[in-house]
């Protein structure tokens, strides 16, 4: 019995990753001289993402036009989905990283400032309960309540995994229709997300005097909802994209990578909500 070996598809050289390595050096020298006021930082940033537009739209154009060519077989489906597993692996140790540092300043750092010689001879007066700003912040602050925007912001997402699934099944099936709406709708969500967020971030910063310098707690509270926040952004631009890629005819019911790679993301995006949810405005 003959056996046919499944052709590997190996791609012709590509000058985008240069275009991503110039596009990331622009970006990083841009922010560091635009945050210490060197002239034309800014300018150097923004020309880093625009070179990174560049790039993300070419590269990725010419693996979508690749794929609806039927160059891909199984191998390289399998290699882009290992390739994804571990880009998402990165962003839950990346996320771990933040939550390890809350997790350290509330159990360990706080208590041990709070307590003996620290208290005795360094931070006379300083109470360590949580959420503080940590000792010699002594402007008064209000913690973000868990049951207002996060609660509603916590619904609409678990909502968009829910329309996300339906959208997918819909494709497995063959129902076009359920996969576009499904996708509208989950992008829908997903924009009013980042507007009760930027709301949530108004109110912080005008009614709680809860800032990025508002010490420790201003410090975590931002930067892992804020990141967070930067995440469901870019799930949300692909999922756009996926929306169009579908209303332009690609994606069958057995040969659907491109889409499922954005719904790993979006799902990853709906759990690391939940925990901050749970240990940033909960607990």
């Amino acid at each position: 019995m003959a056996h046919t070996l499944e052709k590997y598809f190996v791609p012709e050289p590509s000058k985008f990753p240069i275009f991503g390595s110039i596009a990331l050096l622009l970006f990083g020298s841009g922010a560091a001289m635009w945050l210490n006021n060197v002239g034309p930082g800014r300018w150097i940033f923004f020309l880093g993402i625009a070179v990174l537009v560049f790039m993300m739209f070419g590269w990725f154009g010419q693996v979508v036009r690749e794929s609806e060519s039927g160059k891909y077989g199984r191998r390289v489906d399998r290699s882009f989905r290992w390739s994804m597993g571990w880009f998402i692996f990165s962003e839950v140790m990346f996320f771990a990283a933040f939550f390890g540092a809350l997790f350290y300043v509330r159990v360990l750092s706080v208590p041990w400032l709070s307590s003996g010689d620290n208290l005795a001879l360094l931070w006379q007066g300083f109470v360590g309960n949580w959420p503080t700003a940590g000792p010699g912040k002594a402007a008064p602050f209000t913690p973000m309540d868990a049951w207002g925007i996060p609660a509603i912001n916590t619904i609409i997402l678990l909502t968009s995994g829910g329309t996300l699934t339906w959208a997918h099944h819909g494709l497995r099936n063959g129902n076009r229709g359920q996969l576009k709406l499904g996708l509208l709708l989950t992008i829908i969500l997903g924009v009013t997300f980042l507007t009760l967020q930027v709301h949530e971030y108004s109110h912080a910063y005008s009614e709680l005097n809860l800032r990025l310098d508002t010490g420790i707690y201003g410090s975590t509270f931002y930067f892992l909802t804020g990141f967070h926040g930067l995440h469901v952004t870019v799930g949300a631009i692909m999922l756009t994209v996926m929306l169009f890629r579908a209303m332009a005819g690609h994606f069958r019911p057995d040969d659907h990578f491109g889409f499922e790679a954005a719904t790993w993301y979006w799902h990853f995006v709906d759990v690391v909500w939940l925990m901050l949810f749970v240990v940033v405005y909960w607990l």
